[in-house]
């Protein structure tokens, strides 16, 4: 059984959120265990709670936008951009967006991988918020928080829902993160 805490999250908005969080072996591939969200945000009291919950992170590190990183950072990040009246910026896939973007890549465990945003999205004036459901290895979080900074904005910081503690996600953000912070509600 592993080791579960909450990071800035009261016990009764960690309880709720884990109850709802699906374990799904072998997917999807054997050997990993795949955290499902799908019925968090079935469960309305559920989401809602996680959605305030981004909401007083974004509220408390002064954001003006939200980034939500494809593809369930966008369910996650667009409810807290519109709760908190703030701009939502998708993260997407190379080739998704239409326009001028910006593009960042990122190394995988076996070869690489490109995200793109679009290259007006973000100004200097912009305190930014990244949300995402899961901190895994932290490649594309990396990659997110050097494209906001090529963009001239600040990062105010990264929010996940649930940081895998047994993979290097914390530390590959570390050097990328400077002063900001990285919130994680639910660790495993």
């Amino acid at each position: 059984m592993s080791a579960v805490r909450a990071a800035g999250a009261g016990e009764e908005l960690r309880e709720l959120l884990l109850s709802r969080i699906t374990d799904v072996p072998d997917y999807p591939k054997p050997g990993v265990m795949f955290k499902d969200i799908t019925p968090l945000l079935a469960d309305a009291r559920a989401f809602t709670a996680l959605t305030d919950a981004f909401v007083a992170l974004c509220e408390r590190y002064g954001a003006t936008k939200v980034v939500g990183l494809e593809a369930r950072g966008f369910i996650l990040a667009a409810p807290v951009a519109v709760r908190a009246g703030v701009g939502f910026v998708p993260v997407r896939k190379a080739g998704k967006l239409p326009g001028a973007t910006l593009a960042q890549s990122y190394e995988l465990e076996y070869g690489s991988a490109e995200i793109e945003m679009h290259a007006d999205a973000l100004t200097a004036g912009d305190r930014v918020l990244v949300i995402d459901d899961v901190l895994a290895t932290g490649g594309t979080a990396e990659a997110s928080l050097k494209l906001i900074r090529r963009a001239g904005a600040e990062v105010a910081g990264v929010a996940v829902l649930m940081e895998l503690g047994f993979l290097p996600g914390r530390d590959r953000l570390a050097p990328v993160l400077g002063d900001a912070p990285l919130e994680a509600l639910i660790t495993v």
